[in-house]
């Protein structure tokens, strides 16, 4: 067969699905801009567990109206300029490829408005295409509306799991940001009922009793260690307070979720003899 080089709307489409697995997915790459932009509340509505609208607010910095329509080129980012940044990224996200992968299989409008400006500017795109740019007056910060996802994509529509099941997976997402950003507001709102509200005053014991209940939170062990080159804070439980799976384990390193098997043994491996088997 002959080589060919596929179409943009087709590589776009493919290169999505890097970056958006899941509604879940859209709501972290939103809400990491929202921290990147120093916002210091964020707002999350979801209706049908985010296949038919997910929408993050912010009142962060806000983005100018002539870069409004590089927020989804594909390679078009604020946060690093050469390879020589790569060493000493600062910011949750710097590849330049979210907003552009999600705008690819969805319909998408953003509303921004920046310090100092009068008004702020809304652009709305289908399928990764620019509809149309207007003036507009909104508060300081961004908005960004993502209805229809994978419209284009049905076989990434398919294989969506029931709408419970997203739901729990981005309220999961949620919380674990909301207790590594505990300085910061967030407020979860899905299918018009509020399942998270934080109240941004750092304070993290209010918001693990809104998940585990605070009857248990406040049974959570705190952790506060430093050395010169590493410092490591959180919680743990106390032996009596377990779950059979790894799934409560939540490491955020220098403000970035991961998901790490030397971590979580590691941590398995602090309780050792403690824990009853399975």
């Amino acid at each position: 067969m002959a080589i060919k080089i596929l179409a943009a709307d087709v590589a776009a489409k493919i290169a999505a699905g890097e970056v958006v697995e899941r509604p879940a997915s859209v709501v972290k790459e939103l809400i990491e801009n929202s921290i990147d932009a120093s916002a210091r509340e964020i707002k999350i509505l979801i209706e049908e567990g985010g296949k038919k609208l997910i929408e993050v607010k912010d009142n962060g910095e806000g983005i100018s109206g002539e870069d409004l329509p590089l927020t989804i080129e594909r390679y078009a980012t604020s946060k690093i300029e050469s390879a020589d940044d790569l060493s000493h990224v600062h910011t949750l996200g710097f590849r330049g490829e979210a907003l552009a992968s999600i705008a690819s299989v969805s319909n998408m409008t953003i509303g921004s408005r920046v310090v100092n400006s009068d008004h702020g500017n809304r652009i709305s795109s289908q399928g990764g295409v620019i509809k149309q740019i207007d003036p507009v007056g909104i508060p300081i910060g961004t908005v960004i509306r993502v209805e229809n996802l994978f419209f284009n994509t049905p076989a990434r529509l398919k294989f969506l799991k029931q709408e419970i099941s997203e739901r729990r997976q981005i309220l999961a997402l949620v919380f674990r940001y909301s207790l590594a950003y505990s300085q910061k507001k967030f407020q979860l709102i899905m299918e018009g009922k509020p399942v998270l509200t934080t109240s941004g005053d750092g304070k993290h014991l209010a918001i693990l009793g809104q998940m585990y209940g605070f009857n248990d939170a406040k049974l959570f062990l705190p952790v506060d260690f430093n050395e010169e080159l590493l410092g490591v804070r959180g919680f743990i439980s106390p032996i009596g307070l377990n779950r059979s799976n790894r799934k409560e384990m939540t490491f955020f390193v220098n403000g970035r979720w991961i998901q790490d098997v030397s971590l979580s043994s590691a941590l398995l491996q602090a309780y050792h003899t403690l824990l009853m088997v399975g």
